[in-house]
């Protein structure tokens, strides 16, 4: 072999490293990046930056609530794009005594001709709060179906935290509702189907 073939030989596998060199960093920063959202949602319930909440709160601990301090906790409600529902609080804020239960009320309409799914998603301010308010019900938790023209009123049930830090006074919890597509139709087939495996 000549040395000019052998040059051409080594540059070619050169050019040969270099594009899987290439091709392994284009593969990696698209993993990295599909995995940073979860890894960021993670990091975000952990830590409570970004106001995200957590998910839902159990305790085996019967606490009695702190009856000598309230707590401000308001309501905000507003739609994502493109949806098209009625959505808002039953009532805009309450006084809490931390570490009691407390139950709010949410309402949705859906005004269009169709079925859909909607799913809420909530934030809350400020968010060094997060880790000190619990869900233990929440509408947020399901994706909330509504048929043409139905209206609910959504319960969510939450604590504040006693170890809320003293400088808080008050909480503002808002969700944003999500369209998550039209609700799919019960065809005659599938009615016919449970029916006759209802009957055995």
């Amino acid at each position: 072999m000549s040395n000019q073939q052998a040059n051409k030989a080594g540059a070619s596998r050169s050019t040969n490293r270099v594009v899987g060199w290439c091709l392994a960093g284009v593969v990696g920063m698209f993993a990295f990046g599909f995995a940073m959202v979860p890894l960021y949602n993670v990091f975000c319930e952990i830590t409570g930056i970004n106001g995200k909440t957590g998910g839902r709160y159990e305790s085996t601990e019967v606490a009695e609530a702190d009856m000598s301090r309230t707590v401000k906790v308001q309501f905000l409600a507003s739609n994502g794009p493109g949806m098209t529902w009625k959505f808002r609080p039953v009532v805009r804020s309450v006084e809490v005594h931390p570490g009691e239960p407390t139950t709010v009320n949410f309402y949705a309409e859906n005004p269009t001709a169709e079925p859909m799914v909607g799913q809420a998603v909530p934030s809350l301010a400020p968010s060094e709060g997060t880790l000190y308010f619990h869900k233990t019900e929440c509408f947020c938790f399901n994706q909330q179906p509504l048929e043409a023209g139905e209206s609910t009123e959504m319960p969510l049930i939450f604590i504040v935290d006693k170890d809320l830090p003293a400088h808080i006074t008050k909480l503002t919890l808002s969700y944003t509702l999500y369209d998550q597509g039209k609700q799919p139709a019960v065809t005659q087939t599938s009615r016919k189907d449970t029916t006759t495996n209802d009957n055995g």
